[in-house]
């Protein structure tokens, strides 16, 4: 019998045949019979009333199918958190490339032609575009103050806590928009069945995201509505809800048209046009005592949402939760809030609200080493998190906690401690033609949905025995080259005591999969994950009963007759159960914010160029606490990938907006890393179980975005000698702060 044991070897990913071979079909390799292609007709300025809209005479419009929002057979509505984002402008314009019309042509060149002739006039009206004009009520664009959502983490008395300071330090900390920069742009296909079904196909995160969207868009009831995803070429949360607003205007179109229509987005529509990371201001005010310990933090988080709500609540609540850091502190207040601005609304990108406060928290431990003339390694020591700690919003850490461990392994590997002082002496020799810089960073990730919404999701996930012997895993989350389908496969297989090459995991299909929730919050392996193993003992407790055991493929044709009986499957579905020790209040904000928390560590080496300020980065150490690695050579590759988008939103990620509207949205002029700027990395994989996850597995996705920023943060004002505290970290900025350093 071939080898059962799975859980922890690096399986050959399911998907990775057909990719490498060029059989995977992505969204615009699907060719359907008479399909139209659509384009959109978006807004000219940031905030306005439209006044007409004017067709070109003469112009051979019988040939289009044109879509408005009058042509919207149920609400007018982008159906996610809050219902405030239309799927079409009817008449009111909240930013730059809002869609307002939508047009199908045979010919996809003859599709783009017509926009040149359709002329929107509008009354302009004064736009709205940074969060300090929001927040300061320039002009009231959302409700009475413009806040889309506000959280406030309270524990003990942080008055009291700096009256017991000896030393207080505050600072203030930015990070700005961040691109997706996902391989294959947004693009989705829609139809409708002989039965009236809706049906979409596309490149996506989470397929009942859109079945939901799609029900109100249509005023359909849930069996009328279907959604499939297409192999995805990434996604980083750029494709978990815009793909509800594209698979509307596609399936709009398809609609009135009668006709199959496709529409794909080319980059210099995906990126203007598209959600971005939320751009932050983050203060804090610090106490210390004497000897380094934490008595009192005090942090502030405003979020730029852009002009519709999205997911900015719940990426501000993670920001928010994570805006203490891995550290403990018997006084704590954070109060956040994210505001709307008439830019395009920013949405979910890899880590959601995290990468952004700790940013914040982890460069202000290298203020705070400044002002206590204390290390920022010994700092963190002295006030990390460890089993029995107690949270900012009071939960107790009961289990795997991994935060020391990274920390010392990666101080260890790196030789952190003597590059701090061999970099000192290099840097006081002024023949050098570089400056040399080493920063470390610790960070925190909680795996799965804050506080209660993993209960709120309900999520079911399951495994599947067909009558003619294949064994399948239900779930609707999406394969996008994390290796998800590979994880779910090897869980099973382990569960089962078969094969990995007997697990199959069924297309994310909503006519076929159950909901599992969204692919997103590092949770697919950890709660997905655990589903899945769940369905697995059910279906092994069957096969038990009936004493059978799944031997050979002989024994799997025996089980799958005896277990389907007359019907052609027999699927094993079950739900998410919240832990009996998991509690939460939505309301005070206290209580275990998460089941689990994962922990990283990271150092950065590097070296800045004097006479052009570039910066590069020689080596990147960092260990990373994840629970158990399922596969570790996808969990290596996850590591690393995640790194280096970090890289990237230090060093060279600069989205620049003129009038609310990104002006530089191409890779020719948004620069993100290539192989040349990816640094050697060595990895290191600590395991710290988490008993709810499957095998022992926390969360890994996200958790390597949070590290870089502010190791490279630190390393650049280590080696030059500065203080910047705003991402991007680019040449120009270090030459500002370097001459002004001098005088």
């Amino acid at each position: 019998m071939a080898r059962t044991t799975s859980v922890g070897i690096s399986e050959r990913r399911k998907e990775g045949p057909e990719k490498l071979c060029g059989q995977a079909k992505y969204i615009d390799d699907h060719a359907l019979p008479g399909c139209m292609h659509g384009v959109t007709l978006r807004s000219g300025v940031a905030r306005g009333l439209i006044k007409s809209i004017d067709f070109e005479p003469g112009f051979p419009w019988h040939e289009y199918t044109i879509v408005s929002a009058v042509d919207i057979p149920g609400r007018n509505l982008v159906t996610l958190i809050e219902e405030d984002q239309p799927l079409l402008a009817d008449r009111k314009i909240m930013h730059p490339h809002e869609p307002i019309l939508l047009l199908a042509h045979a010919d996809r060149a003859k599709a783009y032609e017509a926009l040149k002739h359709i002329r929107v006039v509008y009354e302009k009206q004064e736009p709205v575009l940074t969060m300090e004009d929001s927040i300061a009520l320039k002009h009231k664009i959302f409700g009475e103050d413009n806040v889309f959502k506000s959280y406030l983490i309270e524990k003990g008395d942080v008055a009291k806590g700096f009256e017991q300071a000896r030393f207080i330090i505050e600072g203030e900390y930015r990070v700005p928009h961040q691109e997706q920069a996902y391989i294959e742009n947004n693009g989705m296909a829609a139809w409708v069945e002989e039965d009236g079904t809706v049906t979409v196909l596309g490149s996506l995160q989470c397929p009942y995201y859109i079945h939901k969207a799609l029900m109100k868009i249509f005023h359909l009831p849930e069996e009328k509505i279907r959604v499939i995803q297409s192999t995805t070429g990434g996604g980083f949360g750029g494709k978990e809800e815009y793909p509800s607003m594209i698979a509307g205007h596609a399936a709009l179109l398809a609609w009135k048209a009668k006709k199959p229509v496709k529409i794909i987005y080319d980059r210099a529509e995906d990126m203007p046009a598209t959600t971005k990371r939320h751009p932050a201001i983050v203060r804090h005010k610090t106490g210390l005592d004497k000897n380094g310990k934490l008595v009192a933090q005090d942090v502030d988080v405003i979020m730029d949402g852009g002009a519709y709500a999205t997911l900015s609540s719940v990426v501000l609540s993670r920001g928010t939760l994570h805006a203490a850091g891995p550290y403990e502190c018997p006084n704590v207040r954070v109060r956040s809030k994210v505001v709307a601005t008439n830019t395009p609304p920013n949405g979910a990108f890899r880590g959601f609200g995290a990468p952004q406060t700790l940013f914040a928290v982890e460069l202000h431990w290298e203020k705070i080493a400044r002002a206590t003339k204390i290390d920022s390694l010994t700092l963190r020591r002295r006030n990390l998190l460890k089993l029995g700690s107690v949270t900012a919003t009071g939960q107790i850490l009961r289990e795997s906690v991994g935060a020391s461990d990274v920390l010392e392994r990666t101080v260890k590997d790196s030789g952190y401690v003597k590059k701090l002082k061999d970099y000192a002496r290099w840097n006081k020799d002024k023949k050098k033609s570089c400056w040399k810089g080493v920063g470390l960073s610790l960070v925190h990730h909680g795996a799965g949905f804050t506080g209660s919404g993993e209960v709120y999701l309900a999520s079911k996930a399951g495994v599947s025995i067909t009558i003619d012997g294949r064994l399948q895993v239900l779930a609707a989350s999406t394969e996008m080259g994390q290796g998800a389908n590979t994880m779910f496969a090897q869980v099973a297989s382990e569960t089962l005591g078969v094969p990995y090459e007997w697990v199959e995991v069924e297309t994310p299909d909503t006519k076929f999969v159950p909901n599992s929730g969204p692919t997103v919050a590092s949770r697919t392996t950890m709660i997905v994950g655990g589903l899945v193993r769940r369905a697995a003992l059910e279906m092994k407790a069957a096969l038990s009963k009936e004493g059978l055991v799944l031997r050979t493929a002989a024994d799997l044709k025996k089980a799958a007759k005896i277990l389907c009986g007359s019907d052609l499957i027999r699927r094993f579905i079950v739900q998410y159960e919240k832990p009996g020790e998991i509690v939460w209040n939505d309301k005070t904000y206290k209580g275990d914010a998460y089941g689990a928390y994962a922990f990283a560590a990271l150092v950065a080496d590097l070296e800045i160029d004097k006479t052009t300020f570039e910066v590069k980065i020689d080596k990147i150490t960092t260990a990373q606490d994840i629970g158990k690695a399922v596969n570790p050579l996808l969990t290596e590759g996850q590591i690393i990938g995640g790194t280096a988008q970090g890289v990237g939103y230090a060093l060279l990620e600069n989205a620049v907006y003129k009038d609310g509207a990104m002006v530089n949205g191409q890779f020719t002029n948004y620069i993100i890393p290539t192989s040349m700027d990816t640094p050697s990395m060595k990895v290191v994989i600590v395991e710290k179980p988490y008993s709810r996850g499957p095998f022992g597995a926390k969360g890994v996705g996200e958790l390597p975005m949070d590290t870089p920023g502010p190791a490279i943060a630190a390393a650049v004002n280590f080696a030059a000698g500065i203080w910047l505290t705003e991402l991007p970290l680019l040449p120009e900025k270090i030459f500002k702060a370097k001459n002004e350093a001098q005088g």
